[in-house]
């Protein structure tokens, strides 16, 4: 590691700019290895600055400077200081016009920040300071300004785009073409876009509420432009849903998609210009799963939502992130409820949080959702600010419900348009619009730790009153010892014997939102007949644990009755999680492992009523991953989780063979391809039910996957069966598949990506050696961030069997490809790196194995910002 600490900023050491950019002029001239940049900038002091008239300081990181000109008299080197970070220039009046030419190295830039290449495409990505890889600049986001860009390239590079309208085109005397954008709307420099490739576009136009016609465009290269109709319906649907729920009109005249190879994040918001990552926005149903379409369905809306609530209003400074991201996450996850099964949306998202924030909460790299202090803010796109803060946003609309939260919103987005603001900002237009008082509730903003609420009751038969006293606490994180109490809202109902909901107040609601704001309170309700059960945190209203000790005769009557289809749900999560910890200490002690009878019984109930939501039963057949289960553990013993989840899996397969064909055979139906929610949720139950009949490794059971493989006619019947035959099949049925389905898709990169994946996530051929064999096949690419998800991650995230080999050579490996990977693209490092970071809630040898793995990455030399930070909080956290 390093010998000097890289420096860290403080939310508490933030102050305004010095200097405002009122108009920024960009004029490119596009070369891979040479790119000149010539930057005019319009600024002047800014009057909430104070006095005087400090140097000017401008953001630079490997640029080639070649001349500064400041109101037209070019300076010499001596006039200012060309710092490793950037450019000190000495200021003599408050207003001026300062010009710059640098050039950059689009195609040595591994980092995908600024200005790179990708399979001969230019392209850029700025959040959060990618855009001092491009030219000198204040690269801050509240610094906002007009932007006017000028392209010139050769005619190799046709399409040359820009965010804003297009206002000028034309050819240069030597051959070359140039357009030239405005935007008309003050950005910051991180929403700075800029394309330029040989791509061919999907057009459509969408017609606003007010009239407007605004012309959509999705870009891509030649091979895959038969991708991209979902990708428009989903944008013309979002376009819509943000017209109709929130009111808000889209402001350009046109608004751009292009698709990108190589990307280190999902998709970006840049003005009028979202690049988005490549599997992010390309499907058709030949090569992408249900799963893909709802994807792409859901990043769309968010890129697009975004452009009010991200782009009319961004960010004060980065620490302010979950202000733009929480509010998306959370605009998305309702568009995408609305458009398909709001239930089943609500279980996937609290699936991910429980699983991978709660674990994030729980580790070295514990955060509140707005930060106090960071390294590099690269580390700070996480799920805490992303899903936790969406989780945070969904409070509030809880507690005002959705009209206070329209009006709230409407407050928002009318007093700070055009401005770069805070989450108390945010938070401000919800209390005033509603005239409420949020003070409490901002603890969520500075608090990090999953909240805890630990639930007992009491019943009074002689006078019908139940008591429900209600405990929170907050686990210590890393420098947060002592919490103050959270303001929570508490979703819950009642059920009496026959399941029927009891009326909870005077209005005969059966569903009541309980305020948690104290350490301990105590609620009442008068007038039962009998003792009730409590149906608690519905929805998962908070995002919270809940511990109340429920008898598994009372989560099978929540499976059974509860109104709240999240709770039912829960009910059988929990109930697996009973079951799995059962067989964990029977592995531990060495006695025979045997399957709660119940849970099968409550298995083969909810597979075949088929009165529920096939999407829902496909929901609770899931058993709890090895990670959610890892989650849930005090201390981590992988060997005996995979026990107990492979044996679980093999007593239901076993119990429930003749139900489970049954069920596969009323949906295996052949009919045209959709991706409607209804045709999903068939699909996902009919593939669950080929899963576990593949548990049994039975012949029978290969051959139906077998038949499914060669016959599917969409790429999600498709994988499926590939997953079962690599997972469950011998090597003649696995190796057959493998080959076969490369073979006849190895020129489509989206579904090679998944191909790789299904490999390395699997526990039966993801073995490290097999891993190691991927990364050396044409198909991998470790400077393609997609790959080295698909494979490293695949192994690291998702292969909790092979990853977690006892004799630590899973750790040792990811530790390799972390220092290889930080030479690379820091960004995508320190994702790699995070499953080893963990080392202290595992038991035995393997968290002293993965420590020493963590320990190597720290003495491998030179660390960047990003791998430092990470690294250096874990092993002292």
């Amino acid at each position: 590691m390093q010998d000097t600490q890289p420096n860290t900023t403080y939310l508490k050491d933030y102050r305004v700019p010095d200097y405002l950019v009122d108009n920024t002029d960009l004029h490119f001239e596009l070369e891979a290895k040479v790119t000149q940049v010539r930057t005019r900038l319009k600024i002047r002091r800014n009057p909430k600055a104070g006095d005087g008239l400090p140097p000017l300081f401008l953001d630079g990181v490997d640029l080639q400077l070649f001349s500064v000109t400041l109101d037209g008299i070019a300076l010499s080197s001596t006039d200012y200081q060309e710092l490793p970070q950037g450019l000190s220039i000495p200021v003599e009046k408050p207003e001026f016009v300062l010009e710059i030419h640098n050039s950059i190295n689009p195609e040595e830039n591994t980092s995908l920040e600024g200005l790179y290449l990708s399979n001969k495409m230019y392209c850029t990505q700025c959040e959060a300071e990618g855009f001092r890889k491009i030219t000198f600049y204040p690269d801050r986001p509240d610094v906002m300004s007009k932007f006017t860009t000028t392209i010139v390239a050769s005619k190799d590079h046709p399409v040359l785009l820009s965010n804003g309208n297009e206002i000028g085109r034309g050819h240069c005397e030597d051959g070359r073409q140039f357009v030239t954008w405005e935007d008309p709307f003050p950005k910051p420099a991180y929403l700075f876009a800029l394309v330029a490739g040989n791509l061919e576009h999907v057009e459509d136009v969408f017609t606003t509420a007010r009239g407007r016609k605004v012309k959509l465009q999705i870009f891509t290269e030649a091979k895959n432009i038969g991708k991209c109709d979902h990708a428009m319906r989903s944008l013309k649907n979002a376009m819509r849903w943000d017209e109709e729920v929130y009111g808000r009109e889209y402001d350009l005249d046109i608004f751009m998609v292009v698709a990108v190879d190589h990307f280190n994040m999902g998709a970006m918001e840049n003005k009028g210009l979202n690049i988005f990552n490549s599997a992010c926005v390309l499907a058709s149903p030949e090569t992408a799963t249900d799963s893909a379409f709802q994807r792409i369905e859901s990043i769309v809306g968010h890129e697009y939502f975004h452009n009010w609530s991200g782009n009319r209003v961004t960010c004060r400074d980065w620490f302010q992130l979950s202000l733009k991201e929480g509010f998306t996450v959370f605009r998305d996850a309702e568009f995408s409820a609305d458009l398909n099964s709001r239930a089943v949306k609500r279980i996937e998202d609290v699936t991910l949080l429980r699983t991978n924030q709660f674990a994030e909460d729980a580790g070295p790299m514990a955060h509140p959702i707005r930060p106090d202090s960071y390294m590099e803010i690269s580390n700070f796109y996480t799920l805490t600010v992303y899903e936790k803060g969406a989780e945070v946003v969904r409070m509030i609309h809880t507690l005002l419900g959705a009209d206070g939260f329209r009006k709230g919103s409407d407050l928002y987005f009318e007093r700070h348009d055009g401005c770069a603001v805070t989450c108390e900002d945010f938070v401000r237009a919800m209390e005033d619009a509603n005239q409420v008082d949020l003070t409490q509730f901002r603890r969520w903003y500075s608090q990090a730790g999953t909240p805890v609420l630990d639930v007992t009751d009491q019943f009074d038969e002689s006078t019908g009153v139940y008591r429900l006293i209600v405990r929170q606490s907050c686990p210590v994180t890393p420098e947060q010892k002592d919490k103050l109490p959270f303001h929570i809202p508490f979703a819950m109902g009642l059920l009496d014997s026959t399941g029927s909901g009891i009326a909870l107040d005077k209005a005969g609601s059966t569903q009541l939102v309980l305020e948690i704001t104290e350490s301990e309170q105590v609620f009442e309700f008068n007038g039962l007949r009998e003792r009730p059960l409590p149906s608690l945190l519905r929805g998962f209203s908070a995002p919270v644990k809940v511990r109340y000790d429920y008898s598994l005769e009372q989560l099978l009557f929540l499976m059974s009755h509860d109104s709240d289809t999240f709770n039912r749900w829960d009910a059988s999560q929990r109930f697996a999680f009973k079951a799995m910890n059962q067989l964990q200490s029977a592995y531990q002690e060495g006695l025979s492992l045997e399957l709660s009878p119940e849970l099968i019984v409550a298995y083969r109930n909810i597979l075949l009523n088929k009165e529920l939501d096939p999407a829902l039963v496909a929901e609770i057949m899931l058993l709890p991953s090895e990670h959610s289960i890892a989650e849930e553990s005090v201390s981590i013993d992988a060997e005996a989780i995979v026990a107990a989840r492979t044996f679980a899996r093999k007593s239901l397969s076993c119990a429930l063979i003749d139900e489970l064909k049954e069920r596969y055979a009323e949906l295996d139906i052949e009919r045209p391809y959709s991706p409607n929610a209804k045709d999903i949720a068939e699909r996902r139950l009919k593939n669950i039910c080929l899963e576990y009949l593949c548990v049994t490794e039975s012949a029978d059971a290969l051959d139906l996957a077998q038949c499914q493989f060669d016959s599917a006619g969409n790429m999600t019947d498709s994988a499926a069966a590939l997953s079962a035959l690599i997972n469950y099949g011998n090597d003649q049925y696995a190796e057959q598949a493998i080959h076969q389905f490369y073979d006849r898709w190895k020129e489509d990169t989206q579904v090679t990506e998944l191909w790789l994946a299904q490999q390395a996530c699997s526990a039966k051929r993801g073995t490290l050696n097999n891993i190691k064999a991927l990364m050396q096949h044409p198909a991998f690419e470790l400077k393609n961030p997609n790959k080295v998800r698909a494979v490293i991650g695949g192994f690291a995230n998702r292969n909790f069997q092979q990853f977690h080999k006892n004799d630590g050579s899973g750790f040792e490996f990811v530790a390799d490809q972390v220092i290889a990977l930080d030479k690379l693209n820091p960004q995508v490092a320190s994702r790699v790196v995070i499953p080893i970071t963990r080392w202290k809630k595992y038991s035995g040898e393997l968290a002293g194995k993965m420590k020493a793995a963590l320990l190597r990455v720290s003495n491998s030399g030179e660390l960047s910002k990003d791998v430092y930070e990470v690294v250096s909080k874990s092993l002292v956290n």
